[in-house]
């Protein structure tokens, strides 16, 4: 009876040892689980945070290119017109705006001294033949341009000799050739002079920055960035109207070109057309 009991006791005991570790694998299985559980959580929470957070990355640099692009390029220019300073921009944006007024003058004058140079050698010589050389002077004088001026005066100068006349022409065409070419220098003049006043300001703002790295007694990145932006837009705008100003300046001297042509090879066939007459009236 008492081994009986023993027996059942050591059992007993046995099974309560079994259940406890049982009990206390389960406590340890379900922190593990709770403890993956958090980290996935969390890793799951850091991911969607950095989700959000690229999302609205995203959505900024979205705005700021909208921006950017709605931004007309008159408007940018403005703004850093308004940034490189009122001074040395003052002169640059004078040298700009004469030298547009001198490019506008020269165009229009030069559009208007044009002239159709084989029509007006036909009308002359149909005056000449019909009318003799007053009405040939009266089609010049109806005639707009350097070229029905140069023929105005060979025909004034004809009593006087075809070597007169000769000359005549060769008189008048240097004076025509001055009118084509006046104000033509002072394009050029502002072409070098804008870049100039570029640089100038550009020298200026660098020293002013040199001048704020001493004062501070330390090269800090934004204290200097400000100054040196300021001096380059100087250059900038001081190379732009350089540039503008050189294509309407190739675009004129090359109209001048023409018209000196058309001038030159006029007179040849003007004095042609005299010698031929001259011969018919001898």
């Amino acid at each position: 009876m008492k081994k009986a009991l023993s027996l059942l006791a050591i059992v007993a005991l046995s099974m309560g040892t079994v259940n406890a570790y049982a009990q206390e694998d389960t406590a340890a299985t379900e922190v593990v689980d709770s403890s993956a559980t958090e980290t996935m959580d969390s890793a799951a929470a850091s991911m969607d945070s950095a989700v959000v957070e690229e999302e609205a990355t995203e959505e900024v640099v979205e705005e700021v290119a909208v921006a950017t692009e709605d931004k007309a390029f008159t408007q940018i220019l403005k703004e850093k017109f308004i940034e490189g300073g009122a001074f040395f921009m003052s002169f640059v944006l004078l040298a700009l705006v004469l030298g547009l007024a001198l490019v506008i003058e020269r165009i229009l004058y030069l559009t208007f001294a044009q002239t159709n140079t084989e029509k007006l050698l036909s009308e002359v010589e149909g005056a000449l033949n019909n009318g003799g050389i007053d009405a040939a002077k009266e089609v010049c004088r109806n005639t707009r341009g350097p070229v029905a001026t140069i023929f105005f005066e060979g025909l004034d100068h004809y009593d006087e000799g075809l070597d007169m006349v000769d000359k005549s022409i060769m008189s008048v065409g240097s004076v025509e050739n001055g009118k084509l070419e006046k104000g033509v220098s002072w394009i050029s003049l502002f072409i070098a002079l804008a870049p100039m006043l570029g640089f100038m300001g550009t020298v200026i703002g660098m020293i002013g920055a040199f001048d704020a790295i001493e004062a501070a007694g330390d090269i800090n990145p934004s204290l200097v960035a400000g100054g040196i932006k300021v001096a380059l837009l100087t250059t900038v705008f001081g190379l732009i109207t350089a540039i503008i100003l050189q294509i309407f300046y190739n675009l004129i001297v090359a109209m001048i070109d023409g018209i000196v042509i058309k001038m030159e090879d006029a007179s040849i066939s003007f004095l042609d057309l005299l010698v031929e007459y001259k011969k018919k009236n001898s």
